[in-house]
């Protein structure tokens, strides 16, 4: 059993209600379904799944001096030009107004 899996398996202490339309409740039960799940495992799988998606995001990351300076470096370093990079950059932009 997969750790995530093991986390729905928890006590569960605390409730949630929602409410959804007739065809997004028909919809999340045959998903439940077709993953052989209950709907309320189904779920909150889906939901713990993207909230860790959306808040890794915001996560610190450590970096040793070393790592940041080198970081700096390569931000810092220009890149090569190239001559289809030159190319594009002379093309008239798309957004440019007419006016």
């Amino acid at each position: 059993m997969s750790a995530r899996r093991s986390e729905t398996r928890a006590a569960k202490d605390q409730r949630v209600n929602l409410r959804v339309s007739g065809r997004q409740e028909q919809l999340i039960r045959q998903a439940a379904a077709a993953s052989d799940r209950t709907m309320t495992d189904f779920i909150l799988e889906s939901v713990v799944e993207h909230a860790e998606r959306v808040l890794a995001d915001r996560r610190w990351f450590l970096a040793t001096d070393e790592q940041w300076a080198e970081l700096q470096r390569l931000l810092d370093t220009p890149l090569p030009s190239t001559s289809r990079f030159q190319a594009l950059a002379r093309r008239e932009s798309p957004f440019a107004d007419d006016e």
